[in-house]
């Protein structure tokens, strides 16, 4: 994978670019959701947490990201077995995103699963640690964070 500067995947309106053919992709992907993306969705994300939304499976660039919420820049990715070894990617993945101030958190699909209070309350502590850190500085190109 080659490296690829923030600047290469903006529109010139500011939005981020992806891949075309990610977009059928991603709406496969969203019809057959893994248990834990499923439970997750449906059971917390879905009715937009602190007033945020989440999009799911939402492309950006070369990847297809499982939840992404534009207003926070921060993306959740559920990690089912086969993410053992894909981990060399996965980090190369967040790195890339870092580069575009996007934060990731990542779940493995068991905590989903057997401990999902847990894994609400760390989303609930991300979005507060991401709105905070977003309404103290700016990104040049990017939208201001709205008070919630």
């Amino acid at each position: 994978m080659r490296d690829i500067t923030c600047v290469e995947i903006m529109t010139q309106k500011g939005n981020l670019k992806y891949l075309e053919q990610l977009r059928w992709a991603a709406k496969i992907n969203r019809h057959k959701m893994t248990k834990g993306e499923s439970k997750i969705w449906y059971e917390f994300l879905k009715n937009r947490p602190m007033n945020y939304k989440f999009t799911r499976q939402k492309p950006l660039d070369r990847f297809i990201l499982d939840f992404y919420c534009s207003e926070l820049l921060l993306v959740i990715e559920i990690n089912g077995g086969y993410h053992i070894k894909k981990q060399e990617q996965d980090s190369k993945r967040d790195k890339f995103l870092n580069c575009l101030n996007i934060k990731t958190i990542r779940f493995k699909n068991e905590e989903i699963l057997n401990n999902l209070e847990k894994v609400k309350n760390e989303i609930i502590k991300n979005i507060q640690e991401r709105k905070a850190s977003l309404s103290r500085e700016v990104p040049k190109g990017r939208r201001v964070l709205n008070n919630k």
